[in-house]
């Protein structure tokens, strides 16, 4: 499978719900949910609001990327990630983002690195 890079920086191809979907395990998917509601105090969170597709425009969302800002302004300025947009030094939204996920920014780094 190749790599799938959110537009955040995340690993798509790396995160339980994306890999359980693809593989079609709804016990996976259970399994997910069952973790992200605890992790995210959130007991709402179903199968169906983990299965995910990735970050990009086409297919399942799961519900952190049907609400992600920083997923909205990508598609917004065009681009597949941040690495890729012309503000990406001088954001601020994805800035924050970094604070919370670091590697997030080492993952974008090094795709700007490699244009």
């Amino acid at each position: 499978m190749s790599r799938l890079i959110a537009v955040c920086g995340l690993i798509c191809s790396d995160c339980g719900a994306y890999l359980a979907t693809q593989a079609g395990d709804q016990a996976a998917l259970e399994k997910v949910a069952a973790q992200w509601r605890q992790e995210y105090n959130a007991p709402n969170i179903t199968v169906a609001g983990v299965a995910c597709d990735g970050c990009q425009p086409e297919g399942r969302k799961c519900a952190h990327c049907a609400e992600c800002q920083i997923r909205a302004c990508g598609l917004a300025h065009g681009v597949a990630n941040c690495a890729l947009c012309a503000d990406y030094a001088s954001c601020a939204k994805i800035a924050g983002f970094f604070q919370m996920v670091p590697a997030a920014r080492t993952t974008l780094d090094g795709v700007r690195a490699a244009l």
